[in-house]
């Protein structure tokens, strides 16, 4: 009879060990999205606010993706429970035009990987910002492609 070999066992990662940023950017949570989501500072660029809402959904942090939509096209709410189904897992960031720090308007192109009910889907959109008063804010997009359990 051959002996059992015991799995490894998982690693737990420590409390203040760094989370890496969802939004791809290699950068640690807290050094990156964390700054504008918990740390009150303003996106400073439109593809940082691109970055940010992405992170947002991804930590299902809703009451910042509906306080950075531009209030002339926001929803009054945001579908809970189909968002709260989305588990995503990678952001593509293909163009950005504009959308610097001194600029008024942007245009970021991407898509939002994830899945649903184990299923991959993406989301490829090219989002439209505008900064008012030192502050970003996303507008509407265009999709591209969308497969997102539907």
């Amino acid at each position: 009879m051959k002996p059992k070999i015991a799995a490894p066992k998982a690693q737990k990662q420590k409390k203040d060990a760094p989370e890496p940023c969802p939004c791809g950017s290699g950068k640690d949570f807290a050094a990156c999205c964390g700054l504008y989501l918990h740390g009150g500072e303003p996106a400073p660029t439109a593809q940082a606010l691109m970055r940010s809402r992405y992170t947002a959904f991804a930590h299902k942090d809703f009451e910042y993706v509906l306080r950075t939509w531009h209030a002339r096209t926001r929803p009054p709410s945001i579908d809970l429970k189909s968002a709260g189904a989305i588990l995503w897992t990678r952001l593509e960031i293909i163009a950005c035009r504009a959308g610097g720090r001194s600029a008024k308007e942007g245009k970021v192109e991407f898509i939002a990987h994830c899945t649903i009910d184990g299923r991959p889907e993406q989301l490829h959109e090219v989002s439209r910002f505008v900064r008012e008063d030192g502050q970003w804010y996303y507008v509407d997009g265009e999709i591209k492609q969308a497969r997102l359990g539907r």
